[in-house]
């Protein structure tokens, strides 16, 4: 028999964290709680772990400060859903930015959470084994182009800056998170659009023509995005973190 999911809870909020991992129990999913960051080393430590929920304001170590951690290089892969109180749109993009696939505002259904739960986990086993989606760093090089992160823009070797769309960023994102390997169109629906995502739609295909149109790739002898017949995109070009 299949072993369920671990979800962590880790929030200060009694509260909070019992019923979730109340309600997350009976839906059929291992569930624990912490109350912070100690604790969740703890578990962490002890006890393999499928997904963490992490509440962004808890005392001392806060949400940012142990996404940070988890993310470090060297870290195992580990799907995070942050958690926050506050509305405030720069607390959720830096959430995202450090790492966390996915960020829901208190307060919340339940259900939601449980749907947001499976669907980055969903998300996550659909790249093939190997593939450790570390998430890229401020700055990343490659070919004649480097990414920042931050700013989500591009900029040439002449320092020349191309913006790019939320969209664009997202997908550009994915394939440096996964140079050299073949992606299908389900996966990059998926990694980029999320669990809204239609996966017989084809929008993909319009999204990596704006891509390329971004990065001057030639499309008939493309140097960094280029087509997998009956198979998807593999992103060819070799990426590191800039100096």
């Amino acid at each position: 028999m299949d072993r369920p999911d671990h979800i962590l809870i880790v929030d200060d909020d009694p509260d909070i964290r019992e019923m979730l991992v109340a309600y997350l129990t009976r839906q059929g999913l291992a569930s624990s709680g912490a109350a912070d960051g100690r604790a969740m080393r703890r578990v962490l430590a002890s006890e393999r772990v499928d997904l963490l929920v992490l509440d962004l304001m808890l005392p001392g170590e806060d949400g940012i400060s142990l996404c940070r951690e988890l993310r470090a290089p060297g870290q195992p892969p580990l799907p995070i859903v942050m958690l926050s109180a506050r509305a405030d749109e720069a607390d959720r993009i830096l959430g995202l930015e450090l790492g966390a696939d996915d960020y829901l505002p208190k307060p919340f259904a339940a259900r939601e959470l449980l749907a947001r739960v499976r669907s980055v986990l969903r998300r996550t086993r659909m790249l093939p084994p190997p593939i450790a989606a570390e998430m890229p760093r401020p700055q990343v090089r490659f070919g004649a182009w480097t990414l920042d992160a931050v700013a989500r823009h591009l900029v040439d070797e002449a320092g020349t800056v191309v913006a790019l769309s939320g969209a664009e960023y997202r997908l550009l994102r994915v394939l440096l998170q996964h140079p050299q390997r073949i992606l299908n169109r389900d996966q990059l629906l998926q990694l980029t659009q999320g669990r809204d995502a239609d996966v017989f739609d084809r929008s993909i295909d319009l999204l990596v023509s704006r891509l390329r149109q971004r990065l001057r790739d030639d499309v008939r002898e493309p140097r960094y995005i280029k087509t997998v017949r009956s198979e998807g995109y593999v992103f060819c070009m070799p990426v590191e973190a800039a100096p």
